[in-house]
């Protein structure tokens, strides 16, 4: 009879630690709200006015404008006494563009032909961003942009 007691409580205490073993999850933490989505070709839509500098106290070297279609899918920039240059959408996400023109006779080396790829960050009406002109030489130059929407 002992063993029979022993027997059954031995198998009661394994049950037991089954059963608490199986203890249901805790609840998962809420879903993480979906990001912010990325910029359509109607935010960036329009006439833009830009300038671009270089140097150590960000000097203006150039000042053009902007166009871009309302579809998105054209994109030109024109220097002052220049034909309009298109511009390579080489990725768009986020509040970011990456664009690419050229080549074209430099502003700042005239003479030399220069492709600049360039980053801009939107935000309402305001673009700023950064752009790395590649002569042909293999020099590349360092510059900031900024720009804003016409009305």
């Amino acid at each position: 009879m002992r063993r029979l007691m022993l027997l059954c409580f031995v198998a009661l205490v394994a049950h037991a630690a089954v059963a608490s073993a199986q203890k249901p999850a805790a609840p998962a933490a809420p879903a993480a709200p979906a990001p912010a989505a990325g910029l359509k070709a109607s935010d960036v839509a329009g006439t833009w006015d830009g300038k671009t500098m270089m140097g150590p106290k960000d000097s203006v070297v150039a000042t053009w404008v902007m166009t871009v279609a309302a579809d998105g899918k054209s994109w030109t920039m024109t220097l002052p006494n220049r034909a309009p240059i298109a511009a390579r959408i080489v990725a768009m996400g986020g509040d970011s563009v990456v664009a690419e023109m050229g080549p074209y006779e430099s502003v700042v080396r005239p003479g030399q032909m220069v492709t600049t790829r360039s980053t801009g960050h939107f935000k309402g009406d305001a673009v700023t961003g950064t752009l790395e002109g590649h002569f042909a030489s293999g020099a590349v130059l360092p510059g900031k942009w900024v720009a804003t929407r016409r009305k």
